[in-house]
């Protein structure tokens, strides 16, 4: 009775233990979040860090910084020539009555875009209230400011720190795992790492193509859409769709003839993703088929919310991976990585 009694309460302890954990991870998820996050930027600057240390001699602190300062000029440059024209064309959509004064100047399914598009405008705020310069600091953009340093402060932290932290894993595991575990581990880091390089590629490709295109039929917040493309060219499948649609329905609202251009267009430019970008450039980055990355950024959609989403093929990618190595014994070392931009010894 006693060692049955004893039984009964260290699994209890234990069952109290593993729910009392699962709340304190759920409480902190958004820290676990962007912990992830940071070791993702990590893996994509790595190569670049440690290219710079072998051919140039950089030291990697200064490489780190060469990098965070890069993307600091180039996001400036981003909104020293889009978000002023951007900010007018949100202005622009968000104006209902030039919708209103179309809408009774149209007939047929073009009216009933108007007509739809006016009625959920209606309920927005206005552009200029959402954009204007002087706007004041919230407390959930600030949030995001510290989310943002965070990051990318863990990113540059890691850069460091990750080879020691293999080998304290390493120091509490059997011998003869050490090895599997540092070619797993590093085979993650360079799935993340090509994966994330590859995603800003694409994101690039597609908002600078698609806009040009829809800019040069005429399609009315040309540079909107084309952005919008190209940021949902994170979510596969439905991402394409919903730009495409939405790109065709605005330009039903001038003519069928730029509907049906703006159609062509989204079509040919994924046309070229799929048989030239794609396996040229970006391969099989993470080894995810389309379907498995759709149903898992889905899942965590629903289940933590959309900001969670980027982190669905991420997070598919490293589960799917510890599956082979663990229970179908693939050898990490004999895996391929696409370089994207690097190359493998690079990367590692």
């Amino acid at each position: 009775m006693r060692q049955t009694a004893r039984r009964a309460a260290v699994v209890t302890l234990v069952v109290i233990g593993i729910v009392v954990l699962a709340l304190a991870l759920w409480k902190i998820r958004v820290v676990i979040a962007l912990l992830f996050l940071g070791f993702i930027v990590a893996a994509a600057m790595r190569p670049g860090v440690e290219s710079l240390q072998r051919r140039a001699g950089v030291p990697r602190p200064v490489g780190v910084l060469l990098h965070y300062l890069t993307i600091a000029l180039l996001v400036g440059l981003v909104l020293w020539l889009f978000v002023p024209r951007a900010i007018h064309q949100v202005q622009a959509a968000t104006s209902t009555s030039a919708l209103h004064q179309q809408a009774r100047q149209s007939s047929g399914i073009k009216r009933q875009i108007l007509t739809g598009l006016e009625k959920r405008l209606n309920r927005l705020p206005s552009g200029s209230k959402l954009l204007h310069p002087a706007v004041e600091v919230t407390k959930t953009a600030f949030e995001i400011i510290v989310g943002i340093l965070f990051v990318f402060a863990v990113g540059a932290y890691w850069i460091f720190e990750r080879d020691r932290a293999i080998s304290l894993v390493q120091s509490v595991i059997p011998r003869r795992h050490r090895r599997v575990t540092r070619d797993t581990w590093v085979l993650l880091d360079e799935k993340l790492g090509a994966f994330v390089r590859g995603q800003l590629l694409m994101i690039a490709f597609v908002s600078t193509v698609l806009s040009a295109g829809f800019f040069a039929i005429g399609l009315p917040y040309w540079l909107l859409i084309g952005v919008f493309a190209g940021i949902v060219e994170i979510v596969p499948v439905v991402g394409p769709l919903a730009a495409g649609a939405l790109a065709v329905g605005v330009g039903l609202t001038q003519s069928w003839h730029t509907a049906l251009f703006a159609a062509l267009i989204v079509i040919g430019v994924r046309q070229f993703q799929d048989y030239v970008v794609v396996p040229r450039v970006l391969g099989h980055v993470t080894g995810l088929p389309p379907i498995l990355v759709l149903v898992s950024a889905t899942g965590i959609g629903v289940l933590l919310g959309p900001f969670y989403v980027l982190l669905a093929v991420p997070i598919t990618a490293v589960l799917v991976t510890l599956v082979d190595v663990i229970v179908r014994g693939v050898e990490p070392a004999d895996q391929e990585v696409p370089a994207l931009l690097f190359t493998r010894e690079e990367s590692s």
